[in-house]
């Protein structure tokens, strides 16, 4: 109950807490509502049913770029032309941008908060990026914010954050235009996290050459939405990006000889592009084999040949919500066109491409752009067509991190001493996996706009489930179980378990919290609670109508439940906004079977009872050969002594006559059915509620599979009695035998009781603890003393 508690208190608004008070007692409603105590308040913009409403709103921001990429000095200037467009029904006196790039200064809240775990130890990673700290500094240098007539605009820094203020208020469907200038020093990756930046190459292939990775990289517009106004939470490095969608257009100028991959489409193929190249990107779009844009041996000679020339890479995106670029001499790219059902807007054929360098081969060329592939096929089928024209995964410094048509992802292969190319079967899982999860992110949340510095579990959560599909999908038995309910108990019985509903940069371990717990609920959700035809529907459903808008988790809860015809607080509860875990188990199994009320069987069968168990004394005398009293003086004698108390009297066997004239044909049949009434004892230790999954054993041999839904819990939430009515006989009960539920506790899941089973494996003491032997130590006069290594042995 405390813990049950502490969880609300973490995750639910002041207003509810008030009415947690349920009973006299100690009952908890798990199956209590969470309209009009939790969640908002439908309107006319968020409705009851969990659809964008009539008067649904958002904002819309356009962006003119230029940029430039300085090689030597690792650094980025750019300029641009912002457009943005009121489209909520207030006006507005300043509009606030998100200056991410600041997270990497010194003085940074994100820097200035961070924290070690260990007074007697920092991480090689923390003092690193310590060390480099010192003569280093990131973020934002803006040297020019002006508005349409060229006169400066007044405008703050607040961290992560920067508020352009306006001469006069921005009304309700009015735009303002203005440009900004600004530039900053590129992020080295390897050395700072900071899910973009550059790497170099230095002794690999030929010239130390680098693969730069720009995001975050322009000030972009923060979010003003109806159920928060603008969205000022600063960057501290967990909490990922919420942002507006708009066009943009973007001339990217890098040193002649990169190859350049870029949100959207390429405006002048014909400028950056040799003739082979364009008609082998035309070859792809048709193709049925992944096309080499640029070969092995072309990127090879490429970074050889290096250049001091510039040239301007133009793209145009539709309808995003940020933009990211990637570039390098050393890029292959290989490209196909993958074919699809477009519907609306979306594109009959997407250029599923990948960018890499040789140090990545073989394996990029065999798996990534087929990976993208198989993404958009499964993705397709649970949510709706792929929007957009392009889906890229590039490799670089950036483990995994998506953007509008654009993925960063990190595996690549070894080679050894001799030269030799290896690759584990960790590397491909990693591979096949970053590439499905990044490219899933440009369903969600790039085109299902989430926010992720809120309630990151909508992206990650929702993504990772996704992903798990489309692994499982990928090859037979592929080694991926970070969906599995049983994977996900170490997290929730840790001391570090917190609801999903906590905001991302206040979750302790992220990846558990954001990643698997949500994709592991949705896979119950899916598997067990609802049925793969009620689930798949639903969140097809949610994917549609929330594709180009930003929803809640509310309007995610809401048409789940509504689509499937199913009300899910009780799981919303315990799954996303509690700490409790899942324990489920069988305490008790009592068999009973039916009185039939005919004193000539019940009275037997009370006497076969009585004699069950004999007394040890009776039966010591009789084998000792004693006679009773009675038994050597048959005079005593009397009825008693010859009829016991179950000897079945007359007047007993009229009233049956009456009781058997008097019943109903069903209570006649019942009474004389012979059947079974099974009462099993249900114990519910974890808190989370949950369906009772059950194998049956009978003594014939057949098993019969019954599932009991979570409602069973409604009215008594730690202790239930379930009563089950069998023509047989029970041999074996067993819980969640399809290690469906996440059961934290297996060891009470069998009835009765099973022997448990071990592996043993042989201890073997540890060798000898002696100081002397271990630390090379000597006796000296008076002392011991360490001997010098240049030392040897008398003998």
């Amino acid at each position: 109950m405390i813990r049950s508690v502490l969880a609300l208190m973490i995750a639910f608004p002041a207003a509810a807490l008030a009415q947690v008070d349920q009973s006299v007692g100690d009952f908890e409603d798990l199956f209590r509502q969470f309209e009009g105590e939790v969640w908002p308040t439908p309107d006319e913009i968020r409705p009851a049913h969990g659809a964008p409403g009539p008067d649904y709103w958002q904002q819309q921001v356009d962006y003119d770029i230029d940029v430039s990429l300085n090689e030597d000095q690792n650094r980025v200037i750019g300029g641009a032309r912002i457009t943005y467009t009121n489209n909520s029904p207030y006006e507005l006196e300043f509009l606030w941008f998100l200056m991410d790039q600041n997270r990497f200064r010194r003085d940074s809240w994100g820097n200035l908060t961070s924290i070690v775990s260990e007074t007697d130890q920092v991480s090689q990673s923390q003092a690193h990026a310590m060390m480099r700290y010192r003569e280093w500094e990131g973020g934002f240098n803006v040297y020019a914010l002006t508005d349409e007539r060229g006169v400066p605009m007044d405008y703050t820094i607040v961290d992560t954050l920067m508020r352009i203020d306006l001469d006069e208020p921005l009304a309700s469907g009015d735009s303002i235009s203005f440009s900004i200038a600004w530039d900053y020093n590129l992020v080295e990756e390897n050395v700072i996290r900071a899910r973009a930046g550059y790497q170099c190459f230095e002794e690999e292939i030929e010239n130390g050459d680098c693969i730069y990775l720009v995001a975050q990289w322009f000030p972009r517009a923060a979010a003003f939405t109806d159920y928060e106004g603008w969205h000022n939470l600063a960057f501290l490095g967990s909490g990922e990006f919420t942002l507006e969608f708009g066009n943009y257009e973007v001339d990217i100028t890098v040193p002649a000889d990169f190859i350049v991959s870029a949100t959207g489409e390429l405006q002048n193929p014909e400028e950056v592009l040799t003739e082979a190249q364009r008609e082998r990107l035309a070859t792809a779009m048709t193709s049925e084999e992944p096309v080499f844009i640029v070969t092995p041996e072309e990127a090879l000679e490429n970074e050889r040949e290096g250049t001091a020339a510039t040239a301007t890479w133009r793209f145009a995106a539709t309808n995003v919500r940020d933009f990211a670029f990637a570039g390098s001499r050393k890029f292959i790219w290989d490209a196909l066109g993958v074919q699809q059902e477009g519907e609306g807007d979306a594109p009959d054929v997407v250029l599923a491409m990948s960018f890499y360098p040789n140090e990545n081969e073989p394996i990029w060329s065999a798996w990534s752009t087929r990976v993208i592939e198989h993404t958009l096929d499964v993705y397709s089928g649970f949510s709706f067509p792929y929007p957009y024209p392009t889906a890229q995964s590039v490799s670089g410094p950036v483990g995994g991190m998506e953007y509008p048509m654009i993925t960063f992802n990190g595996p690549r292969t070894v080679r050894d001493e001799d030269g030799n190319i290896t690759y584990s079967r960790g590397t491909k899982r990693f591979l096949v996996g970053v590439i499905a999860h990044e490219i899933g992110h440009i369903y969600f949340p790039m085109t299902v706009n989430s926010d992720e510095r809120q309630w990151a579990w909508m992206d990650e959560g929702i993504n990772s489930f996704l992903d798990y599909m489309a692994q499982l999908a990928w090859e037979e038995n592929y080694p991926s179980t970070e969906a599995e309910p049983d994977s996900i108990i170490p997290y929730m019985i840790s001391e570090d378990h917190q609801p999903i509903m906590t905001q991302p940069d206040s979750v302790r371990r992220l990846g558990p919290n954001a990643y698997a717990k949500p994709a592991t609920a949705l896979v119950i959700l899916r598997e067990t609670i609802l049925g793969r035809e009620l689930f798949d529907e639903a969140f097809r459903t949610y994917s549609r109508r929330w594709r180009f808008r930003r929803p809640t988790p509310y309007d995610f809860f809401r048409t789940m439940e509504e689509v499937s015809g199913h009300d899910l607080d009780w799981f919303w509860r315990g799954w996303f906004y509690s700490t409790d875990h899942v324990d489920l188990g069988i305490s008790n199994i009592v068999q009973g079977t039916i009185n039939t009320e005919d004193p000539e069987i019940e009275n037997a069968l009370e006497r076969e009872e009585a004699n069950a168990v004999e007394s040890m004394t009776v039966r010591s005398n009789r084998e000792a050969g004693y006679r009773t009293y009675s038994e050597r003086n048959p005079e005593v004698r009397d009825y008693y002594t010859i009829n016991d108390a179950h000897t079945v009297t007359e007047r007993e066997r009229e009233a049956y006559e009456r009781l058997v004239a008097d019943l109903d044909e069903w209570e006649a049949e019942f009474l004389n059915s012979g059947l079974n009434l099974y009462f099993m004892t249900f114990r519910n230790d974890g808190g989370v509620v949950m369906p009772v999954i059950l194998d049956i054993t009978f003594t014939d041999g057949e098993t019969e599979h019954v599932r009991i839904p979570a409602q069973i819990w409604r009215r008594h939430q730690d202790e239930v009695i379930w009563p089950y009515l069998t023509e047989r006989e029970i041999l074996r009960v067993e819980l969640d035998p399809l290690h469906e539920i996440a059961d934290a506790d297996r060891s009470d899941n069998v009835f009765p009781p099973q022997i448990q089973r071990s592996r043993i494996e042989l201890y073997r003491s540890s060798s000898s603890t002696n100081m002397l032997q271990d630390q090379d130590l000597t006796v000296g006069q008076g002392s011991l003393e360490t001997r010098p290594e240049n030392e040897g042995d008398d003998d």
